[in-house]
């Protein structure tokens, strides 16, 4: 029989529409009419682009957030715990530090890049390029990133001073009799101050291999200082890691800030348009 529906004849291929190549719908359980379904994950829409996953959930941003803000905060009060309480770890520290300490000169020149005449340079460099960068492609608040890149770096001595008198850790065979020794200040300094201008400087460089190697230099000079200043005997290895998870915390915060902030991004000039 005919078609008695109202309207003009629709079209009837010999197979469903749904299933043919191109149509809407096409290789999927939607409807070929293009309405959504009306059942509730039909009308989930998919995740934002490089982002893991769908919406809800993402499990790429929990996990992530995890690992750069949960596991360096576990770890960090295992280790003031293990501190305070004269724990097991502890023990395992000095042994470590008794077979790791030899002062020499190199040792003594990395444990240097962590003071704050060396670190705090290299960062207001950072912040003053940034800035006048950020500010010449014409972003609007373009000093946020510089200024919460130097609220950062203020934050070090406001938590390390408060938990050095916490803790008051005696130091190193090798240091003068004293106490105030963990978290380790110098690791927590070059830290913060590399780390942040490595996170500022990132967009600006054109190429992933510039990039890729700012970050691979970033942690050469960390982890040289940490070593530095355990060779050197200045602190204990449980101060520097303390100190690399504190500061973890503190950068991924920092990070998290930059992405949210449309200053950080630089603008591309408009193309114009081919005739």
């Amino acid at each position: 029989m005919g078609d008695i529906r109202p309207g003009p004849p629709q079209l009837r291929p010999g197979r469903a529409l749904a299933h043919t190549t191109g149509a809407c719908g096409s290789g999927s359980p939607h409807r070929s009419d293009g309405r959504s379904p009306q059942t509730p994950r039909g009308a989930r829409r998919s995740g934002p682009v490089g982002r893991l996953g769908i919406t809800p959930p993402v499990p790429g941003r929990p996990t992530s957030l995890f690992l750069l803000l949960g596991l360096p905060a576990l770890l960090f009060a295992l280790f003031t715990w293990q501190v305070v309480t004269d724990g097991l770890l502890v023990g395992v520290d000095e042994r470590v530090s008794r077979a790791l300490v030899h002062p020499d000169r190199l040792s003594e020149l990395l444990a240097d890049l962590g003071n704050v005449q060396a670190a705090l340079p290299v960062l207001v460099v950072a912040l003053v390029y940034v800035a006048w960068r950020t500010r010449r492609s014409g972003t609007d608040r373009w000093w946020l990133p510089a200024a919460a890149a130097a609220l950062t770096m203020a934050l070090v001595p406001a938590l390390v001073v408060p938990l050095k008198e916490l803790t008051d850790r005696p130091g190193t065979p090798v240091v003068p009799p004293g106490t105030g020794y963990y978290p380790s200040g110098h690791t927590a300094t070059a830290a913060v101050a590399y780390g942040a201008a490595t996170l500022l400087l990132l967009p600006w460089l054109r190429t992933a291999l510039a990039r890729r190697a700012l970050a691979v230099l970033c942690a050469a000079v960390n982890l040289g200082v940490g070593f530095g200043l355990v060779r050197r005997g200045y602190h204990w290895p449980l101060d520097v890691a303390a100190s690399w998870c504190l500061c973890t915390a503190l950068l991924t915060g920092f990070l998290l800030f930059l992405g949210r902030t449309v200053a950080t991004q630089p603008k591309q000039p408009s193309r114009p348009q081919q005739p």
